[in-house]
């Protein structure tokens, strides 16, 4: 599925996700322009209608028919735009938030102390009620805490889990007898509203050596693409150190890193030049049509969402948690989101999109494409915060500038 630099350099193509090299064609309507976001800025989620490759991919992966997959990719998009609404709605009383795939609407939990006009204006704006035993702060206070502990490596994450009102911290199977495990857990329990939950493996990075297939190369890692941003693109923080250069899947030179973060983060930007451009696609490895991206609204909990990546290509699953801290061997990182969706080595750095939202730049996780497993996403909001940079989204009105 290669293409020559060429070909590349017409299509104003820079590899977006998942790989650096197999791009496949790009569609018509991503010979639009890159326009600007602000920085940080999640843009509303749009309303056009979803790729059919999307539909596919989550046909096959959630098992839904083409009814039922357009239907909910509808209904995620109402309440990604619902829910920083309710959240101000309800003030102190919001205890979290979910899309509910049953129900295909957003919940919204409250606290008792919530007063009946908040409850009826929440309802009266679609989303469903329920009560919970503690607030979002509260629950928030309680990771807070956690993050404030040395976990040993039996102790793989934690994060709040906003439907059962507690903080839930994941322990590896054949270390829950582990004494510092043990310890560990006690601490917890002593910070607040606390759930031990068994896993069956420890997360890991999906960095990989110098492999053959479509890359991006710093030293002897591969890693994947995560979304175009004015002057560059965003990946992972583990695939790269500051001022580490970058090369493509021909080996030709492409940019350097210029800021990086791993572990307490995983993020990292990469500006490009040398003929390279940016445009605002993810990937779709003839799995799915390449995608294109029109914000960054962020999906809420129980959403669906795809991954691109060089290595295992493009495979969808649901978001299971946000804001949860991953404890790798290499040190914890905080603010992730954990998804179902599985990821392999040197999927690193690659694209999470739910619908035509960009979400994230893939961190770790456990398991891989063959037998499944979970897989978490540094959020992308947060990195362009970091670094003061805007998002790549598509129009149809200008065709692309080349990065500076």
């Amino acid at each position: 599925m290669r293409r020559s630099k060429l070909t590349y350099t017409a299509l104003s193509a820079l590899l977006i996700l998942g790989g650096w090299s197999a791009a496949g064609t790009v569609p018509a309507a991503a010979t639009g322009s890159a326009v600007s976001t602000p920085a940080g800025t999640a843009r509303t989620a749009s309303s056009k209608p979803a790729a059919d490759g999307l539909v596919t991919a989550m046909q096959r992966d959630l098992r839904l028919t083409r009814t039922q997959a357009k239907a909910r990719i509808a209904a995620e998009r109402a309440a990604a735009t619902l829910d920083p609404k309710v959240r101000k709605t309800a003030g102190n009383a919001y205890a979290g938030s979910w899309f509910d795939a049953g129900q295909g609407r957003l919940t919204v939990a409250l606290t008792k102390a919530a007063p009946a006009s908040t409850r009826r204006a929440i309802e009266a704006s679609g989303a469903r009620v329920r009560t919970a035993a503690h607030s979002a702060r509260q629950l928030d206070a309680t990771k807070t805490r956690l993050d404030r502990l040395t976990a040993p490596a039996g102790v793989s994450g934690w994060h709040v889990d906003p439907k059962a009102s507690t903080v839930v911290v994941d322990v590896v199977r054949q270390d829950r007898a582990d004494n510092d495990v043990r310890a560990f857990l006690s601490r917890a329990r002593q910070a607040g509203p606390v759930t031990v939950r068994t896993v069956a493996a420890a997360p890991r990075t999906f960095a990989a050596g110098t492999v053959g297939g479509d890359p991006y190369y710093t030293g002897n890692v591969r890693c994947s693409i995560g979304f175009s941003v004015y002057g560059g693109f965003v990946t992972a923080g583990h695939c790269g150190s500051p001022g580490a250069g970058v090369n493509g899947w021909d080996g030709s030179y492409i940019g350097t890193f210029q800021g990086s973060s791993f572990p307490d983060n995983d993020y990292a930007w990469v500006s490009v030049g040398s003929g390279w451009w940016t445009v605002p696609v993810v990937l779709g490895w003839g799995t799915v049509s390449d995608q294109l991206v029109r914000g960054s609204a962020v999906a809420p909990v129980g959403s669906s969402i795809c991954r691109s990546g060089s290595t295992s290509h493009w495979h969808c699953g649901t978001v299971l948690a946000l804001n949860e801290t991953v404890n790798y061997s290499q040190g914890a990182v905080h603010e992730l989101t954990k998804t179902s969706v599985c990821a392999e080595p040197g999927d690193s750095g690659g694209s999470f999109i739910s619908g035509d939202q960009a979400q994230g730049v893939t961190s770790g996780g456990w398991g891989n494409c063959s037998s499944g497993g979970e897989t978490w996403f540094q959020p992308v909001n947060e990195i362009l915060n970091r670094y003061g940079l805007t998002l790549a989204t598509a129009t149809a009105r200008r065709r692309p500038a080349p990065a500076p």
